[in-house]
Order: C-alpha cells, then structure tokens, then sequence
C-alpha cells in the first residue's frame, strides 16, 4: 500500500466522511424495514400512517444528532460564517422556513390532522399527508356537487395555516348542523306535518344526537360556549306562497349529503301516505277570478 494511500485512509477529514454516510445507510436501513413491519402487524390505517410518520421524523432526528455528534469537534469554528450567512438564507427562503414553522406548528397543535376534513383558501378536502412544507388533500367539491371527491389531489404549503383562517370539518367536533327546507301548501294539516318531519327525522339521524351531545359536552368543557341543541328541530314560517318547514339537524360530516338524500326520500313517502291531508307546495300560479270579459265588434263604415 502506497504512502498517500496510507496518508489518505487515516485523514480525519475521511474518516468523519466515511463514518456518516454509513451511519445515514444503517438509519435509512433501519427506518424502511420497521416501516414494512408496520405495514405487516398495523392493520388500521390511521395508526399506520401515524407510526410510519413516527419512524421517518425519528430517523431524521438520528441523522441530524449522528452528523453533529461526529463533526462537533469542527462546527465551534463555523459559528460566526453561520450567523452570517444564516440571514441572507432566512431572507431567501422565507417561504420555506415559515412552511417549516407551520409543519412544527401543526405537529404540536391541533389545527388539523390527517384524515380531518378541512378547507384551506377556498379548497376544501380531506388531509391525507402532512409534510414538512406542504399538506396534501384530496379535494372535494368544485364542478362535483355535494362532499364528493372530485379526483384532484391538492398540495397547500403549510405557511397557509399563519395567514388565513383554518376551517376543520371534523375536529373536536366531527358533526355538521344540516337543514332541509320542505315547503307545505296552504290548508294542509300543519300539526300532521310538523310530526311527520319530526318522527322521520328522528329516525334516520337520532342515533347522531346522542353520540353528538357527548362531543358537544367535551367542547363545553374546553371552549367558552353556549348551550346548543343537537337534537332535530323542527321549525315553520308562513310566506306568501306557502308554509315554508325548516328540519334542523346534526348529521357526520362525511354523510351529509346521503343523509339529505334519504331523509328527503323518507320525508317524500311520508307526505304521500297521509290522502291529501299534507301536500307540498310549489311556484305555480292560478288563477281564482277574473271579471267577465265583453267583446264588441264594430263593423267598418
């Protein structure tokens, strides 16, 4: 073995090179194998997501104290050309380090989570990932009518959360008051159809009520807020037209617009079954009077 080669295998400088890209190998090694592991013995989809999430900020952890740990002796030195040049990197990538800020932000608060549906700027979808500078969200909405995906997957920088308002669909509170407006004609029996809104609400979206009142209560407890009533209401005003009913409801969020759809179907046959005694109304005109019409004709001079 030739003297520079020697000289060349026992440099420090080498030696750090060496150890640290074998120590980041052993880390990556070790990340992805635990992350197929989880794949194998994690079989809910939450928990997976959030233990791999786990394993990669743990693995950048350990390659971050790895690198330090190994170039401590050398990093006293570059402290000043560090603060230095550290400004004009703040300056440049402002962007960047305020993402990065909402990514710690998001990590330690609860803004929102993945799997939370929320609306960032205008778009509005589930979170599917959260990154260090951006979140991902599958988009629904848009030209598709109602809480359906539309097929976009949608990346929001995290810096967003620091700017504008962050709307969580399913936070503390995964419920959604909903109303439906059912319009009744004049001369209906409107006891008949105040109950027979009432009954079919309770049917098909009851069971939200209770499992509603135990998160409204938790939110109670943590938030300054009023008493709300998460129970189906049912509530009538007269118009020109017609009675205008409003059915006020709690319902999941994710099942919004299939409820709406169902309960409009139930509340339907229920006005049918009733012979004529509830009917819905409709802008159509008629005509009631009219004075009688007298016609003359005068025959040319």
């Amino acid at each position: 073995m030739s003297e520079a080669l020697k000289h060349w295998l026992l440099d420090p400088t080498v030696g750090r090179i060496v150890a640290t890209v074998a120590g980041i190998a052993i880390i990556v090694a070790i990340v992805r194998g635990l992350s197929s592991s989880v794949g194998r013995h994690i079989h809910d989809n939450d928990a997976r997501y959030r233990v791999r999430k786990l394993l990669s900020f743990a693995g950048y952890v350990a390659a971050i104290v790895l690198v330090t740990t190994i170039y401590s002796s050398r990093l006293s030195g570059l402290t000043v050309a560090l603060g230095v040049a550290g400004a004009g990197i703040a300056f440049a990538l402002q962007e960047v380090i305020a993402s990065v800020a909402g990514w710690i932000a998001l990590t330690f608060s609860r803004f929102y989570s993945p799997g939370d549906r929320v609306q960032l700027g205008g778009i509005k979808g589930d979170v599917i990932d959260i990154g260090v500078l951006r979140t991902t969200l599958m988009e629904i909405g848009d030209w598709v009518n109602g809480d359906l995906y539309n097929g976009r997957i949608v990346r929001v920088a995290n810096s967003f959360v620091f700017k504008a308002p962050v709307y969580n669909y399913s936070g503390d509170f995964p419920f959604l008051w909903d109303e439906i407006r059912v319009p009744i004609r004049f001369g209906s029996d409107r006891a008949l159809a105040r109950r027979l809104l009432e009954q079919t609400t309770v049917a098909l979206v009851g069971d939200y009520a209770a499992d509603a009142r135990e998160s409204w209560e938790r939110m109670l407890r943590t938030y300054r807020l009023e008493e709300a009533r998460v129970e189906p209401m049912v509530t009538m005003v007269a118009t020109d037209n017609w009675l205008d009913f409003t059915v006020r409801y709690v319902v999941d969020y994710r099942r919004r617009r299939t409820t709406k759809d169902e309960l409009f179907t139930r509340i339907l046959d229920a006005i049918d079954g009733t012979g004529g005694r509830v009917a819905l109304a409709s802008a159509t005109f008629e005509l009631v009077g009219a004075p009688a019409l007298q016609v003359q004709v005068t025959p040319p001079a």
